[in-house]
């Protein structure tokens, strides 16, 4: 389903797709846009990471700050300060 979009009024939409991950042995459901799933993976590559270590690591983050959101939640967040540090350092 990876890059499919649907029309919205007349924007274009990433669907959401569930995916399941192992984190720390156990298999975790994420449901994320395509578009975020695409960046994580991007994200991934350039860390020289496999998708579910990032994921797992994101995880742990979510636990030591005490983050009450959900993972598929925590996976945008943290993609949207990823791409705005980037963004960041580039002025």
């Amino acid at each position: 389903m990876e890059g499919h979009q649907r029309r919205t009024k007349g924007h274009l939409a990433s669907l959401v797709s569930k995916r399941t991950v192992k984190i720390g042995g156990r298999r975790s459901s994420i449901s994320v846009e395509d578009a975020f799933w695409n960046a994580l993976k991007h994200i991934a590559a350039g860390e020289g990471l496999p998708v579910y270590e990032l994921v797992s690591r994101i995880d742990l983050k979510r636990d030591l700050d005490r983050d009450n959101s959900n993972l598929s939640s925590a996976i945008r967040v943290f993609i949207l300060e990823h791409y705005r540090e980037l963004a960041e350092t580039k002025r």
